[in-house]
């Protein structure tokens, strides 16, 4: 009998793969009728070559994935950020000014509703000074907004609401008419659609309320500039009546094709010294007048840059970076020791996260962290430039650079 020896044995196993039947018994469960035909070589070559096309379709997974946060946060950008930006705006306006605090001290009066001719504000204002504040309590008891001199897009996408310079002033017999932004930038007018017959708009100037009653609404061609003469139910004749007009894009999230023009009459007029009016005002059991519309700056709108949110990022990438690097091998290094290994999947997420030092927790912290970093470039820089110069994102997003 002929005895295998290990060096026949270590031949067998290593044989130049030419032998299909001993291939084809060793592998045959494992295989379908397609494979059993080809040397292990070539399967493993088909092996690559399917892997390599798998790797390759999950980098365009990922990259699709990219374009598809980014995307997102775009979104996020035009109708959360812009809105901030306008609070931090409409904020600092007031801070300049020296107009008194409805809801300084707590306790306050309700103002003796005024018939007959309401006064006009006296002064003058050039685009972008501070006219008015509006308070419509429909959309919440803490909505209010700023209404400044002119309509052009640098003062609405700032400042909330415009006056458009050729209408009246507030009070005033003929129509005063303002414009603002149905999404972004706080969406002053989002909700304009909600207004029921009746409810109050209530403007407020240095020295006076004026409390209007909202009466209707229309939906216009932007052609349709009628609908702020002094007299839009009958253009060219003289005012009558003492007029306030609202005019928003429509539809609401998409290409405004159309203006929603919302109106109201002006109900009663009173002094600022004299309290609050009735419409802004709570009354406790114990008969204390506390104006609602109270709430504070929120936390955000304080940020003037996103600057220093990323170099605090940043410099908190690089604190942990180096810690874990020095508690922990880095993988890069290790792996150089180690006399390498063999070569990963090929994937853009999967190879940012093997850059990172320490345990699988510290490693996802760094990402966040420089997913962060990532996010607010691109609502510093990125989304601006991009809502400025490409056609349709300006089209979408009424940005102008300010």
């Amino acid at each position: 009998m002929k005895h295998t020896t290990n060096s026949d044995f270590e031949s067998f196993m290593h044989d130049d793969d030419n032998d299909d039947s001993d291939e084809t018994v060793r592998h045959g469960h494992a295989r379908d009728a397609d494979t059993s035909g080809m040397s292990r070589r070539e399967i493993r070559m088909s092996r690559k070559r399917t892997g390599a096309g798998w790797q390759a379709l999950g980098i365009v997974a990922e990259v699709l994935f990219t374009f598809a946060v980014i995307c997102g946060l775009y979104v996020v950008w035009q109708m959360w950020w812009t809105g901030v930006e306008a609070e931090h705006a409409q904020n600092q306006t007031l801070k300049s000014v020296s107009w008194s605090d409805p809801g300084k001290g707590g306790s306050t009066a309700i103002a003796q509703p005024r018939k007959g001719d309401a006064p006009k504000q006296s002064g003058t204002f050039k685009e972008g000074d501070l006219l008015a504040q509006i308070y419509i309590p429909r959309f919440g008891e803490q909505w209010q907004r700023n209404v400044v001199q002119g309509t052009d897009l640098a003062q609405l996408n700032k400042h909330g609401l415009g006056h458009y310079l050729d209408t009246q002033m507030p009070g005033q017999i003929g129509n005063f008419a303002a414009a603002g932004h149905r999404n972004g930038y706080g969406q002053p007018l989002g909700d304009v659609d909600k207004l029921q017959a009746g409810d109050p708009i209530v403007i407020r100037t240095k020295d006076y309320w004026y409390v209007y009653t909202y009466t209707t609404h229309e939906i216009v061609l932007p052609a349709d500039v009628q609908v702020i003469a002094p007299n839009p139910d009958h253009p060219g004749q003289a005012a009558t009546k003492r007029m306030i007009t609202l005019t928003t894009c429509e539809p609401k999230y998409s290409t405004p094709t159309h203006r929603w023009i919302s109106y109201g009459t002006l109900k009663y007029w009173a002094k600022v010294s004299d309290g609050i009016p009735k419409e802004l005002a709570a009354t406790s059991t114990t008969g204390a007048v506390r104006f609602v519309n109270n709430e504070s700056p929120s936390l955000a709108s304080k940020l003037s840059s996103l600057l220093p949110v990323i170099i605090a990022a940043l410099v908190a990438y690089a604190v942990v970076f180096i810690a874990a690097a020095v508690a922990w091998r880095w993988p890069v290094l290790r792996a150089i020791r180690e006399g390498g290994r063999r070569r990963p999947d090929a994937s853009i997420y999967g190879a940012l996260a093997r850059l990172q030092p320490g345990v699988a927790p510290v490693r996802v912290a760094l990402l966040l962290l420089l997913f962060v970093t990532a996010a607010a470039a691109l609502f510093q820089w990125g989304f601006p430039w991009a809502a400025a110069n490409i056609g349709f994102l300006r089209q979408m997003s009424n940005y102008v650079a300010v």
